[in-house]
């Protein structure tokens, strides 16, 4: 591909990107520039987290980036997760790359990373600790969002220690392309201000939009993201055929509005992305069966008031389940089986 061809498809995954310039300039002078995401291995896998992240980096993988996952263990730990025992947090990661595997991520062309491995290095720890002293506590605590915190949180000192290894770990990657969330937007920034003055190079940030809960929002779209807290607001890779249709049929899904529509965003940023249409299946009274073949098409018809959201919802879960089915086989039997079991045992702490 040419530059403009891997920044077009560059431009499918980043809702933001800090910035184009900057990816210009990498794209021309890099084929294979270093994209990272990092995870917390903190429970099931989500929807958002499942298939949104395999969409992302294939994407990425197919603009020509090289690809590391980092498995983020002791950032979990540091943040209490699954009910703060690492090694409880360690099987979760390796369920999550399971999911990743059974959802159609090209897996073998990511270099997964373990956080563990770099807890003996101590150049890291020497780069976690400039990062802190270049970083005002106030700052640090502005950076609490990517952990799922506020600022106003009573946090344990262990979490006034995570931004500080996120941003260490984005130099000891080496990464160009910081390719994560835009929940994770504040400590890409803080990266990229610190990295001249650390000896690094100042990557560009692509942040991925957030997928909404099935909940009615309250505040922006960070807040309104789904949660693996709030169970009836996700959709979860290994979830039942009934709950997926339990779930839609009760979702929020204005008629005629598609703005904070997590209905609309899960077609938008999902369905459209695996499959080729949207099949609508209605009695003839209620116009018949229809397809669209693409989100555009559907949200003219769906705002014009041509489509009932429960018609819509029907839809979606009958897709939804589809997509999922692989997932579900991969885990019914063997290891994959067991490392589910183990997951669902687990003390799960927000």
């Amino acid at each position: 591909m040419d530059t403009q061809s891997r920044m077009d498809l560059i431009r499918q995954v980043g809702e933001e990107i800090l910035t184009e310039d900057d990816l210009k300039a990498l794209l021309d002078s890099n084929e294979h520039p270093i994209a990272y995401d990092g995870f917390e291995p903190s429970g099931k896998v989500h929807i958002a987290q499942g298939v949104m992240r395999t969409i992302t980096i294939n994407k990425m993988l197919k603009a020509g980036c090289k690809f590391k996952m980092l498995v983020a263990d002791w950032h979990a730990w540091a943040n209490n997760k699954v009910g703060g025992d690492l090694e409880n947090i360690q099987t979760v990661g390796n369920y999550l790359i399971e999911t990743w595997k059974a959802a159609g991520m090209d897996t073998d062309k990511v270099e997964f990373v373990w956080a563990n491995d770099f807890m003996a290095d101590r150049d890291y720890w020497k780069t976690v600790m400039n990062v802190a002293r270049s970083s005002t506590v106030s700052r640090i605590l502005r950076c609490s969002q990517i952990m799922g915190r506020k600022e106003s949180d009573a946090l344990n000192a262990s979490q006034i220690f995570y931004p500080c290894m996120q941003a260490a770990d984005i130099f000891k990657l080496d990464v160009d392309i910081c390719q994560l969330g835009l929940d994770q937007r504040k400590v890409n920034v803080l990266a990229r201000e610190l990295a001249p003055g650390l000896g690094f190079t100042k990557p560009v940030a692509v942040h991925h939009h957030m997928l909404a809960g099935l909940h009615e929002p309250k505040g922006d779209a960070l807040e309104a993201k789904m949660s693996k807290s709030k169970p009836d607001s996700a959709i979860f890779m290994t979830d039942p055929v009934e709950e997926v249709e339990r779930k839609l049929k009760k979702a929020f899904c204005p008629e005629k509005l598609v703005e904070q529509n997590p209905v609309m965003e899960y077609c938008r940023y999902i369905l459209f992305e695996r499959f080729p249409t949207l099949d609508i299946e209605r009695p003839e009274k209620f116009g018949g069966d229809i397809s669209y073949s693409s989100y555009m098409e559907l949200e003219l018809d769906y705002t014009a008031g041509n489509l009932h959201p429960a018609d819509l919802k029907t839809a979606v879960a009958r897709q939804l389940n589809e997509l999922l089915e692989p997932v579900r086989k991969h885990f019914a039997s063997g290891r994959p089986k067991k490392l589910l079991e183990q997951v669902q045992s687990f003390q799960v702490t927000r």
